[in-house]
């Protein structure tokens, strides 16, 4: 089995929690991948791999049946030697890897060697006279070799996206280094040949990092390097005019100050890019996550509805912690002086009520344990819809509060009236006016700033809660740098550079206003369902948009007699498939429909059934069995996709595999001889393809 290459090790971190597994013959590779390069690349070879491992040892063996196998394990093995061709090239450029590549390039060679030879069944029926080692008769020796070409492959693309890695280190040290130069350069000259290097190495790291950003699977680390690119960006234009004022202005204290603070904030902001990409903290520290109220809430709710499975998982000690962390966070609203008089009754009120019926709850589900009649379980479901119902109450004020005053603060600073009299001010020489302004602008600053943590509790997403961070902090570093940028000019109030200086960080500003009224927008889309946190599977054919030969749906009213008939037209239509199959498809598939009849007829008849005032027992019947219903279609769905792609094709083993690197179904149209699409349709370029545009080829 395969094992970690270690390391600072980007491609060895996780992802999203899940390791890449290989089912079908029981190998998980033991890696954790979270770049969508790598898994990319490794996705569909597993998918092609598990086809050939999962073929029927007992199917009829026609001559298009063999052909297709031997074609497969050459087309394997065929790509397998041109990824290897790769990676011994990226090894011989990195030698303090190579070692480690050529190794696993080697197992990658051997392994598809062995795949090739185990799948040479052109004389099938003379070889077995002659005792030769197939396909057929060893799927053990094709398991292990498809192990460990897995497994080498892995390792090769964990090994070159350490590569990246490392790049990226070398491209930030690089920077560091010119900015050191930078921070204590003594004239025009020299820092003008500095200051050029310097944005050379800053556009590399860009293109780096940004090639970084998109390849992580991680939407929370995406967050992260987009913030700290995003301070990069704006602070190399801060960093030219805050040196080129001091340099002017050698002995004003208030430009040193401005400079300062430029070169320590980007860099933070270049640690916190090597923390994401290596996944690691200095000294040991663990990430410190951000606490929003809308994830306690989540979390609460999930706690809650689970006890309708289980009575006993949890305590109710639990619970009221839960909830006490809650309204402890929800402090930040009702405390606030700028959260409005009816916002705050309705916060505190909602509060109360999720309180009392959280007391009810317990009692109700104290009783259930003890003794689980249907009228107790009845009151116990009564309950916990009643709190869900509070608790969705409760997060629409936090939300409406929150929005609100982004709104009318966005909409009351719009105008930027007192940026554009700090500017006059400091044209003016006027230091008793700047003294006015710079405390109105701290005050402004202060609503911001208060106004991103309110955001940050009900952003809904953790992505979200990183821009509002990331909002609340260049608010509260730029407030201070406009004072401070403001004060040189005042006090050199004919100086141009200072006044430059001056109007790059009000574009800053205003920059940062902009981005808050965008995000704004997202908070509201996601809490009104407009966007989520999960994508399209890339794989899947995307709903084909104005075709006239698509007929409208019709609306349908969903109730549990209308599904349920629906799913006998079902079971009556897949009976009359099974005739295209074979016997022993075609058991298969009538077992399955015969678990779905009885149930649907069982849900006709409970959703028939009189109420006689027992509402509830009806809906909860109908719940359950619909329930079953549908666990019964997610296991006999996925049986008629397979069987109907094998009854339409020719020969299931060629269609039935998907290129390595190609997110679409493509077809065979040639199967009986090697011509040049059928080598395509394999994928015998593709890992060749992919390592060619990985990123650390891209960059080189």
């Amino acid at each position: 089995m395969a094992t970690s290459p270690g390391g600072s090790g980007g491609g060895g971190g996780s992802l999203g929690g899940s390791s890449l597994n290989f089912p079908g013959f029981g190998f998980d590779s033991g890696l954790e991948i979270k770049t969508r390069s790598v898994e990319q690349t490794l996705l569909p070879l597993v998918s092609q791999i598990t086809t050939l491992i999962n073929h029927k040892d007992k199917t009829r063996r026609s001559d298009k049946t063999l052909q297709a196998i031997q074609r497969v394990g050459q087309a394997v093995n065929l790509a397998v030697g041109r990824f290897v061709t790769v990676g011994e090239a990226i090894a011989n450029e990195n030698w303090d890897l190579k070692e480690e590549i050529n190794i696993a390039c080697l197992e990658a060679k051997q392994a598809g060697e062995t795949i090739a030879e185990l799948t040479d069944v052109t004389s099938l029926n003379n070889a077995e006279c002659d005792g030769q080692i197939t396909i057929f008769t060893d799927k053990t020796g094709v398991i292990k070799a498809a192990r460990l070409l897995l497994s080498s492959v892995t390792k090769v693309l964990l090994l070159a996206d350490r590569i990246v890695i490392k790049q990226i280190i070398t491209s930030r040290n690089k920077v560091l280094a010119t900015m050191e130069q930078l921070e204590s350069v003594g004239s025009f000259q020299e820092f003008v040949q500095i200051f050029s290097q310097f944005g050379n190495e800053m556009v590399e790291f860009a293109h780096l990092t940004g090639d970084r950003q998109n390849d992580l699977k991680d939407e929370k680390k995406k967050a992260e390097m987009a913030a700290a690119r995003a301070v990069l960006e704006k602070c190399t234009m801060m960093l030219l005019t805050a040196s080129k004022t001091c340099l002017r202005h050698p002995n004003c204290e208030s430009a040193r100050k401005n400079k300062g603070g430029v070169f320590h904030r980007m860099k933070l902001a270049l640690e916190q890019v090597i923390e994401i990409v290596t996944d690691c903290r200095p000294n040991g520290e663990n990430e410190i996550s951000s606490i929003s109220i809308y994830a306690g809430i989540k979390e609460f709710k999930m706690t809650i509805e689970a006890l309708r499975e289980n009575l006993y998982f949890q305590s109710k000690e639990n619970l009221s912690t839960m909830l006490k962390f809650i309204l402890e966070h929800t402090e930040d609203f009702t405390d606030s002086a700028y959260t409005s008089h009816e916002h705050r009754e309705c916060i505190l009120e909602l509060s109360n009520q999720i309180k009392i019926e959280l007391q009810h709850l317990v009692s109700v589900w104290m009783q259930a344990q003890s003794k689980k009649t249907k009228n107790i379980m009845e009151d116990l479901e009564l309950a916990i819809l009643k709190i869900n119902q509070s608790i969705n109450e409760f997060k629409k004020e936090l939300h409406n509060a929150a929005t609100l005053l982004a709104t009318d603060l966005l909409k009351h600073h719009a105008d930027h009236g007192i940026l554009k009299a700090l500017k006059i001010t400091g044209v003016e020489g006027n230091l008793e006016a700047l003294a006015e302004y710079a405390c109105k602008l701290s005050e402004q600053k202060e609503q911001l700033i208060e106004t991103c943590r309110l955001l940050r509790h009900i952003s809904g997403t953790e992505p979200l809660e990183i821009t509002c961070m990331h909002a609340e902090e260049t608010f509260q570093v730029t407030g201070q740098q406009i004072i401070s940028a403001a004060e040189t000019l005042t006090l050199h109030p004919s100086s141009k550079i200072a006044k430059e200086n001056l109007d790059v960080f009000c574009e800053a500003w205003e920059s940062q206003i902009s981005d808050m009224s965008t995000l704004l927008r997202e908070i509201n889309d996601v809490f009104e369902g407009k966007r989520g946190e999960k994508r399209a599977y890339l794989s899947l054919p995307k709903p084909v948009k104005n075709n006239t030969n698509l007929k409208p749906f019709k609306p349908t009213k969903l109730d549990s007699e209308v599904f349920a008939t629906e799913g006998l037209k079902l079971a009556s239509v897949l009976q009359g498939f099974s005739k295209q199959l074979k016997d022993d498809d075609k058991l298969l598939l009538l077992l399955e429909i015969n678990k779905l009849i009885p149930l649907c007829q069982q849900l006709q008849l409970t959703a028939k059934a009189p109420i006689q005032n027992k509402v509830f027992t009806k809906v909860d019947k109908c719940i359950l069995k619909t329930r079953f219903v549908l666990t019964t279609l997610t296991q006999l769905l996925p049986v008629c996709y397979k069987l109907m792609h094998k009854c339409k094709s020719e020969n299931d083993c060629i269609n039935s595999l998907q290129p390595w690197m190609e997110g679409r179904w493509q077809t065979v149209t040639t199967k009986d001889n090697m011509d040049e699409k059928t080598v395509e349709a394999f994928g015998v370029r593709s890992l060749e393809h992919n390592i060619a545009n990985l990123t650390f080829l891209e960059n080189k």
